[in-house]
């Protein structure tokens, strides 16, 4: 069911999107050359404790996997672009890293991602980061009171096919309130002037996510959650949570990409 939310439930959303962006921060100021992943969890959990948050992730099993989510944050390297799980994988010199983050705060969800390069960084991935970050951008600029859902997921789109990077409709943004996805979904391709109409009080995270090799395809690991280029590529995520207002869309997680 979709619900409108008010501009106090949105402002409540936005602390809860406060908690998302400070941990990312947090991740990626910890994250370096030899520190493991499950490290970065560690720092990602323990700043939500301090604001009294819960980690949205940890647990979360939707229909699609096996085996409830036993990361507080996914932590996606190289060719993996969604969902990784944090181990004890050192990070290396050059490792592309997406790091996504949702917590629930009295009694509201944000979710958010980034990606960045460890140590130094290879030029073909800052462009790859460039590129998802400009259709973040893109889609986010669309989100405004009378446009349609489909106007965000073409302009997303529009940079992936610009780009000729690879792009994937699966596991892309959706509603976002009381629970971490609700409706409705928003695919990160699609045609303008179509789909549900935006109106003020709608939540949604948008998160385009790209494979460097421009294949339009993905794999699952045997562990049931991490989703890898099919080509061994690289591959970008960041995401915000957006609520679409008569003033234009704000940004819930702000600091985060």
């Amino acid at each position: 069911m979709l619900e409108l939310k008010t501009p106090g439930e949105i402002d409540a959303m936005a602390s809860a999107g406060k908690v998302v962006a400070d941990a990312l921060a947090a991740v990626r100021a910890r994250a370096d050359v030899a520190v493991r992943l499950a490290e970065l969890a560690e720092v990602a959990h323990a700043v939500m404790r301090e604001a009294g948050a819960t980690p949205a992730f940890l647990g979360y099993q939707p229909g699609f996997a096996s085996t409830p989510f036993p990361g507080v944050i996914c932590t996606s390297v190289n060719d993996a672009v969604l969902h990784g799980i944090p181990t004890d994988y050192r990070l290396a010199d050059g490792d592309l890293l997406s790091v996504d983050c949702g917590v629930l705060l009295d009694g509201w969800a944000g979710d958010a991602a980034i990606t960045f390069s460890v140590g130094e960084a290879r030029p073909a991935d800052v462009a790859l980061v460039e590129t998802t970050t400009e259709a973040l951008h893109a889609g986010i600029a669309a989100a405004v009171v009378g446009g349609r859902i489909g106007d965000i997921s073409a302009a997303i789109g529009r940079v992936a096919r610009a780009a000729g990077v690879g792009l994937h409709t699966d596991y892309g943004g959706h509603g976002v309130g009381r629970a971490m996805h609700e409706s409705p979904s928003v695919p990160n391709d699609g045609k303008a002037g179509r789909g549900m109409p935006l109106r003020p009080g709608l939540v949604i995270a948008i998160e385009p996510w790209f494979m460097a090799g421009g294949v339009d395809a993905y794999r699952v690991d045997d562990d049931g959650w991490t989703l890898r280029s099919t080509d061994g590529s690289r591959t970008a995520h960041v995401e915000h949570t957006v609520a679409v207002t008569d003033d234009g869309p704000r940004i819930l997680t702000a600091s985060a990409a």
